[in-house]
């Protein structure tokens, strides 16, 4: 893997349009001038990485759009030894930008391939610190909780109490909530382990979060198992 200085330069312009669309957290924008965005996609690929749109990793999954990341992470507030449970890790470059501001990271994938594509991928570009997680997103990751901030990385018609139950009292979770044509991002703070406060902000689009795991069989394919018991309620 090689980082070039046409890659700083791609970089540079791509912080420079967030900063114009309105991002204002400079360590957001010093992670994307750091992190080299185009390791997250194939090699064929390379030149979509600095352009602000989505674009697809395989597995009905995609790299969201910078904005979209950078818009997230400013929402959750992060200070540095927040730990952060992430759900939907993806191409793993979320939990990268929270790792460079200085967060403590767990985040967990339901698709057992893109799992370890991207477990290996952290590895080898020096994220190993980020504590990857295989299983299902509507559970969490109760055996590290409690967790300072939540940030649900696909559309969500609903938020599973069990991700509140491993919420800190004064935690944030972030989440685009709506249906499958599009969601609105929203913020919810926790003041109690009954109540929480929720801000709602601008729409967007994200792949569905679905309850359960895809586990890579022996013939290739990726069969959905779904949790009998997905403790949600709705919002």
């Amino acid at each position: 893997m090689t980082d070039t200085y046409r890659h700083k330069g791609l970089r540079a312009q791509l912080v420079k349009e967030l900063r114009n669309k309105g991002i204002k957290d400079e360590r957001i924008l010093k992670a994307f001038e750091e992190i080299p965005r185009h390791y997250f996609l194939d090699k064929a690929f390379a030149d979509w990485a600095y352009r602000d749109v989505p674009f697809p990793i395989g597995s009905d999954q995609t790299i969201s759009q910078p904005y979209t990341v950078a818009y997230q992470t400013e929402l959750l507030d992060i200070k540095k030894g927040d730990r952060v449970l992430e759900i939907g890790t993806g191409s793993g470059f979320q939990a990268c930008v929270l790792a460079f501001m200085g967060a403590r990271v767990y985040t967990i994938e339901r698709q057992e391939n893109l799992f370890h594509k991207t477990n290996a991928l952290l590895e080898k570009i020096g994220y190993s610190k980020v504590r990857t997680f295989f299983g299902d997103g509507y559970a969490g990751v109760p055996r590290s909780a409690p967790y300072d901030k939540i940030l649900i990385t696909a559309g969500a018609t609903e938020v599973p109490q069990t991700l509140f139950d491993q919420l800190v009292p004064g935690g944030i979770l972030v989440v685009p909530l709506g249906n499958n044509d599009h969601q609105v991002m929203t913020k919810y703070i926790k003041k109690s382990d009954t109540e929480c406060q929720k801000f709602t902000y601008d729409n967007f689009r994200f792949v569905p979060f679905l309850p359960g795991v895809q586990k890579q069989n022996s013939s290739g394919n990726t069969p959905d198992i779904k949790s009998p018991d997905r403790n949600k309620v709705n919002l």
